[in-house]
């Protein structure tokens, strides 16, 4: 509001504004409505695991978190704040973070290194009544999820019909893997730097214990590329590299998601002499899987309806979508909507919103 003289001055902050500040003491749920924390999402890092520059510290992450920022203002109409901590302590981040929290309606975990940052978002959803998510997980496994159902649409199949490797077992690989769990995917084997994850190594820590138990129903062992012969599916959230043997021996029809950065594990040109459907994380390669397609719908969809959580139905509702964008268009070169796609927010955003009041955690 414009402050152009003293009636105003005095509605905008002294005395006017005490009478907002004795309702919200009233009644705390009012806060939601009288200031800015119903649309404004703390964009949080430590700066550990920064794109793919790795532990660069929480001045140089600012960029990143800046970038976001702007990214949710853009393609939603959602407000950020970038806060960079100086601590990697996981005891240090859930306390500033929720501590912080009174000043926000949700809290986008960004670039925080693995294991750490699985316990970092469990402690603050438990913590905290407004949306926590960690965007290198989720929002990469719901644009993965969505292009998947897409492609093996044009393979002629449904997910159940699938057996999938991922390479990569930090955030995003183990987000992936689960969120494929939880849609129905026929089965899927997660291999680390030193291998297959399974129930027989003892080198795991708890993430990977659980994944082990709930994953990999063939018990394969061994490397990826071992593991890729016969494979409808690859998916590539590594850094590494895969031969093009291991392309050529995976099964016919058979997706290649390549999504390293900047590099692919494959180059798109030799995994398409193999593969029905070639995906990266590139803008200059069709099929880009990138995160900007779901973060900003999902907690668009999440604030509306002022949810407490944002749940594993809430993603796979926000996937769903984001396929359906596609529709009948779909095709080998367009498993995935572009993030300037105007329907694709609004979609999402709809679809969280309504799962939301669905599984009872939305407030309005």
């Amino acid at each position: 509001m414009p402050v152009r003289d003293a009636d105003d001055l005095s509605l905008a902050y002294t005395p006017g504004v005490a009478r907002v500040c004795t309702a919200i003491a009233e009644t705390p749920e009012l806060a939601r409505d009288y200031t800015w924390v119903s649309n404004v999402v703390a964009v949080v890092s430590d700066g550990t695991a920064v794109l793919g520059l790795g532990d660069i510290g929480p001045s140089a992450a600012m960029p990143v978190m800046e970038g976001k920022a702007l990214l949710f203002k853009q393609f939603a109409g959602v407000d950020a704040v970038p806060i960079c901590l100086d601590c990697t302590d996981v005891d240090a981040l859930v306390e500033t973070v929720a501590r912080l929290a009174p000043s926000f309606g949700g809290v986008n975990l960004e670039d925080i290194s693995a294991p750490r940052c699985f316990e970092v978002e469990e402690r603050l959803r438990d913590l905290l009544d407004i949306p926590v998510f960690h965007d290198d997980q989720h929002g990469t496994a719901i644009v993965t999820l969505a292009a998947l159902r897409n492609a093996a649409r044009v393979t002629g199949r449904a997910l159940g019909d699938l057996r999938a490797v991922v390479a990569g077992a930090g955030a995003s690989g183990v987000a992936v893997a689960r969120i494929l769990l939880n849609a129905g995917i026929g089965d899927i084997a997660v291999a680390d730097s030193k291998g297959i994850v399974h129930s027989g190594r003892e080198d795991l820590h708890p993430v990977k214990e659980a994944l082990a138990r709930d994953s990999n129903k063939m018990g394969l062992a061994g490397s990826t590329e071992q593991a890729l012969a016969g494979a409808d599916v690859f998916i590539g959230l590594s850094g590494s590299t895969v031969s093009e043997d291991a392309v050529a021996a995976m099964a016919p029809d058979s997706i290649v998601f390549a999504l390293s950065n900047p590099t692919p594990e494959v180059q798109p040109s030799v995994a398409a002499r193999y593969a029905r459907v070639v995906a990266t994380g590139r803008s200059d390669f069709p099929n880009q899987i990138n995160n900007v397609l779901a973060f900003p719908g999902v907690f668009r969809g999440a604030l509306d309806v002022r949810a407490r959580t944002i749940t594993e139905g809430m993603k796979v509702a926000a996937a769903t979508a984001l396929a359906d964008v596609v529709g009948d268009e779909v095709s080998e070169d367009y498993v995935i909507p572009s993030p300037f796609d105007e329907r694709v927010a609004p979609a999402v955003a709809a679809a969280v919103a309504e799962q939301a009041h669905a599984e009872g955690v939305a407030r309005k």
